[in-house]
């Protein structure tokens, strides 16, 4: 309003500011406290065992401290805004995982895994500060739709050459040092799911026929995809590697349905997953018997065998009862070999117990949460779609294996996130937890006015 050659303006109110050094304060506050419990375990284990504090605790306890401190300057110095949950659960599974790991290489001396496992997890922290520093933009990410998708491929089809193991064609041994390359694979993918949905969305949602209550989009744009989903699928069933496969289908029926907002295609997942279990469950032997073993896990010890994996699994389960036997005083290493990978979770249901078990779950179920609230609250379908996506694949392995080791589905070999025994599993959920921490801090410069960098 002007008066008098005066002009009077109503000045716009100054963008809300975000607090950094809040959000970096509870992060850190609370990797003191996931570091702490990881380093009690560690104590716990020795004593119950032992009777006395391992001599490696302060070396644990520091070597793991350093590096949670150095995730944690990489965040505040690139990611100021990030979401603080995140690393601090990261930083706990993996402590947690190297804890359970230590306590069942004490009964298997001749196969000792926990220091393997904390240079491998070493190397998964260094490759999350790495991805924190060196990438500002997750959009950068979209441009490289046609890399990432052909490294995808070479990596599920390059174990074919290498010998099977455990009845599996999906490690590359060389002179004793092994990586899953399904592992790093499966994020891969989820960057090209994410980027060629978000780029064709409109046409998968709208154009194309209608088939009952479905709209079918033309074969133009959903070939693409498809084909290579199907490639990816076919080289793990050839591969015998149902678990990858299966948690393939689930990302892309998953994203498919966020990207379109089309229910039916939920639907259609399942009939498709459904056909498929049953055509793999009989006509491939190695499947038909997990099946068999899922719907009588106790036939072996009927027939004077006795108990295979599932069963031990569950009387480990059962003897944990509500808050367990105690760390180190449990016997769930009568599993067998796969103790320290598949079923690793058997080891902390017995001597962490119901109790402990959920907490876990909830660690899990968290992560995932904080996950999809960063997808929520980007703007941009992109960044949307591949939060949606990193986070579903945490989930959708945690149901797989949780269900495998309990009974509830039939067992597939996979690891469960931070917590197993393998290299390639834990250095690529920290690649994970780094993508969803860049993305939950461009959500929050969104949120706050500011420029997404």
């Amino acid at each position: 309003m002007s008066k008098a050659g005066i002009t009077l303006a109503v000045a716009d109110p100054p963008p809300r500011t975000a607090r950094p050094s809040g959000r970096r304060g509870i992060e850190l506050a609370l990797l003191a406290l996931a570091v702490l419990l990881s380093v009690y375990g560690y104590c716990a284990v020795g004593i119950a065992v032992n009777g006395t504090v391992p001599p490696g605790a302060a070396g644990y306890g520091a070597g793991l401290g350093v590096l949670a401190l150095v995730a944690h300057l990489a965040v505040r110095f690139r990611a100021p805004l990030a979401d603080p949950l995140l690393l601090p659960i990261g930083v706990l599974l993996n402590g947690l995982g190297l804890v359970l790991i230590y306590r069942l290489d004490l009964e298997t001396p001749g196969d000792r895994a926990a220091p393997t496992q904390l240079v491998w997890s070493t190397l998964g922290v260094a490759l999350f500060i790495g991805v924190v520093l060196v990438l500002r933009d997750h959009r950068v990410l979209q441009g490289c739709t046609r890399l990432c998708v052909t490294a995808a491929l070479v990596l599920l089809t390059v174990p074919i050459l290498f010998p099977a193991v455990n009845g599996a064609r999906i490690w590359i041994r060389v002179a004793g040092f092994s990586i899953q390359p399904g592992e790093f694979a499966k994020v891969l993918l989820a960057v090209f799911f994410a980027a060629y949905l978000a780029a064709n969305r409109e046409a998968l949602t709208y154009a194309g026929r209608r088939v009952g209550g479905l709209r079918l989009p033309t074969g133009r744009v959903l070939g693409p995809i498809v084909a290579v989903w199907l490639v990816s699928v076919g080289v793990l069933v050839l591969e015998r590697d149902l678990g990858t496969s299966l948690l393939f289908f689930g990302l892309f029926v998953v994203l498919l349905y966020v990207a379109t907002g089309r229910t039916g295609w939920i639907a259609v997942g399942v009939l498709l997953a459904s056909l498929g279990a049953v055509a793999v469950g009989r006509l491939e032997p190695h499947v038909h018997r997990r099946i068999e073993t899922w719907l009588s896990p106790f036939a072996s010890i009927e027939a004077g065998e006795g108990a295979n994996q599932i069963a031990q699994s569950l009387f480990a389960f059962a003897e944990g009862g509500l808050l367990g036997t105690g760390l180190g005083q449990g016997h769930s290493v009568l599993i067998g070999f796969a103790v320290k990978s598949d079923f690793i979770l058997a080891t902390a249901g017995e001597e962490l117990g119901l109790a402990g078990l959920s907490a876990i779950i909830l660690l899990y179920g968290l992560l995932v949460e904080r996950g999809y609230r960063a997808g929520l609250a980007l703007r941009e379908p992109f960044g949307r779609l591949l939060a949606v996506g990193l986070s579903s694949l945490v989930a959708l392995q945690v149901f797989v294996i949780a269900g495998g080791v309990t009974g509830l589905i039939p067992l597939t070999g996979m690891a469960m996130p931070f917590l197993a025994q393998g290299g390639s599993s834990v250095v690529t959920n920290w690649a994970i937890v780094a993508l969803l921490l860049r993305l939950s801090d461009s959500a929050r410069r969104q949120d706050d006015g500011g420029a997404v960098r």
